[in-house]
């Protein structure tokens, strides 16, 4: 081996070994910010109950991170979780966009797309980690020292329970801090990773880029935004990304609420089946989808048809949630009359019965209990209670009017549990969720290949940054709060303040919640699938066969080797001309 392929096989060793030194320290990134991103997630609906707010004003906090009693103490202190978020928000900006975009200009092309798929992959176990962080939390009441356990009315599955939710939120500081460690000890830039060539290639590409660098980038800045928005790959991709995250967003921000909310199961249980069951699938799905790229070669047209494809299955198969149904549990004056008669929607709702109009009781307050003919009432008072005993969790209700059973017409605290069918139904969804995640991330590396392989090497940074931007400022923000507002309309009950005004919702119509959350959801997937079949049309049409996966760099490389070839080639024939000539 001559001297100079020695130097170059030592080169691309030097420059894999740093390469994947950054792609470690950037998971770590990605875990920690994730962490920190499924935690906050996980807990709006205790910062919902902790401060007495409407889901509007949650999905505020939590779209935060992309950009009331007054008198009472504790009602101004939602805002420290909002300006932390903000300061989350901008710190986590640089990383995806100038990570990705490194690790696609560095890498070999036949790697990104399964180091790639590993960084996707990062990011699926920081939310499984932040999931069973804020499962763990959320279990334990939130104030851990002060507060006597033993004389709680209340347990976890109830709705006006609140888990220490701010203890994970120190957990993920840390994680914050210790994942910036490692870019500290990484060199300034990375070597490119260059194909077998002579000397001279690499210094004239050297020297070409020193030159590109050196330009003003207020002078590139214009060029390279018309460049993009003269793309129409990338545009449409824009267009497809903003409507699938805003439907993104809303299903994984409400899904713990929609959980609790419809099959009945406490907030700590939802978190930990959200972890359990959807984020493994994603995983895998991600790192099969890079293997798949890698090992097939799959080049920009076959990576859309993939892409476009599962995506496709994957909506149709979410359809199927719309069978996956359970009723709200019969609430005497809010789901079902005090006879035990289904409310409709148009139905006139009135807690106040025959059997509840003379004990004074007041209308506001929710404080359930479940009777022995398996009947919530929104108090004992409104159930007809006359007499108690017992303590905490343990007191039971008796000589209860309004509770029309065979047994002893009692009642003890909490809502009644909900139906065995639900428990079913919720086996159901969490295996159709499951399926859905890993078909849904399996499609998600080829599509996203196809849109980093529609930029130049120059534009990959800007077009990586503005499409962030892009589906921060228009999904990412407006996404929990307009959700949120239409979620609070589903609402059947509110609880009050001290003061009298409106506090966190205590339990929702579970049929018009689930519309809007799977139906918003459903027709924002259905309309993005309009400028994703453009891209595929696009692409069926101008993509070449001959077209390859290759870097720019490549390109090059090859270029020059062909025109060697030809100067060879015509020395030859030159040559033979003037042997002919000669004789």
């Amino acid at each position: 081996m001559r001297e100079t392929d020695k130097q170059i096989a030592t080169h691309q060793l030097k420059c894999i070994s740093k390469i994947k030194m950054f792609l470690l320290a950037l998971i770590c990134a990605y875990i920690s910010k994730t962490l920190s991103g499924s935690f906050l997630n996980s807990i709006l609906t205790q910062l919902e109950r902790q401060f007495n707010l409407s889901t509007t004003l949650v999905g505020f906090i939590n779209g935060s991170f992309e950009i009331e009693c007054t008198n009472e103490v504790k009602s101004s202190m939602w805002l420290y979780v909002l300006v932390g978020n903000i300061i989350r928000g901008i710190g986590e900006t640089p990383i995806k966009p100038l990570g990705i975009s490194y690790i696609e200009d560095f890498a070999q092309t036949e790697n990104s797309p399964l180091y790639i798929g590993c960084l996707e992959t990062g990011s699926i176990i920081g939310p499984l980690l932040g999931f069973l962080l804020a499962s763990f939390c959320v279990e334990m009441y939130v104030d851990i020292e002060s507060a006597n356990t033993d004389d709680l009315t209340i347990t976890p599955s109830d709705t006006r329970w609140v888990g220490a939710w701010w203890l994970g939120l120190l957990v993920c500081a840390g994680a914050n801090v210790l994942s910036g460690v490692p870019f500290l000890f990484l060199p300034k830039s990375l070597p490119k990773v260059i194909l077998k060539t002579n000397k001279n290639i690499i210094e004239e590409e050297e020297r070409s880029e020193s030159k590109t660098e050196k330009r003003d980038i207020s002078i590139d800045f214009l060029p390279l935004m018309k460049s993009l928005f003269c793309n129409r790959i990338y545009v449409l991709f824009l267009v497809t990304s903003i409507l699938q995250f805003n439907a993104f967003v809303i299903i994984f921000s409400f899904l713990a609420k929609y959980m609790e909310q419809q099959y009945g199961i406490s907030a700590s249980e939802a978190i930990f089946l959200m972890g359990i069951y959807n984020l493994p699938p994603i995983c895998f799905g991600y790192l099969a989808g890079g293997f798949i790229m890698k090992k097939f070669k799959i080049n920009m047209k076959q990576a859309a048809y993939i892409a476009f494809g599962l995506s496709l299955l994957d909506y149709f198969l979410n359809m199927l949630c719309f069978l996956i149904v359970c009723d709200n549990s019969p609430v005497a004056g809010l789901t079902a009359s005090y006879e035990g008669t289904q409310q409709n929607e148009y139905m006139e709702r009135n807690v106040l019965a025959d059997c509840n109009i003379d004990c004074n009781c007041q209308d506001k307050i929710w404080d359930p209990v479940c009777g022995d003919n398996n009947f919530s009432y929104m108090s004992a008072c409104l159930a007809g209670c006359e007499t108690y005993f017992g303590t905490g969790m343990n007191m039971v209700f008796q000589n209860c009017s309004c509770i029309k059973s065979s047994k002893n017409a009692s009642a003890f605290l909490g809502l009644c549990s909900s139906r065995p069918a639900c428990s079913l139904m919720l086996q159901y969804f969490l295996i159709l969720s499951a399926l859905s995640s890993f078909i849904y991330s399996l499609a998600a590396i080829p599509g996203y290949m196809v849109f980093l392989r529609s930029l130049k090497p120059k534009e990959k940074a800007l077009g990586v940054g503005l499409h962030m931007l892009c589906t921060r400022i228009l999904a990412g923000i407006p996404a929990p709060i307009y959700f949120g507002v239409l979620i609070d309309y589903t609402c059947l009950h509110w609880g009050t303040l001290q003061c009298g005004k409106s506090g966190a919702c205590r339990i929702y119509d579970s049929t018009n919640f689930r519309t809007i959350y799977l139906g918003l959801s459903t027709i924002l997937r259905g309309v993005s699938y309009v400028p994703a079949l453009l891209i595929v049309f696009i692409l069926r049409k101008h993509y070449q066969p001959s077209e390859s996966n290759t870097t720019m760099m490549e390109v090059v490389v090859k270029r020059k080797e062909n025109e060697d070839k030809d100067i060879n080639k015509q020395l030859v024939y030159l040559k033979d001309d003037e042997i002919l000539t000669k004789f």
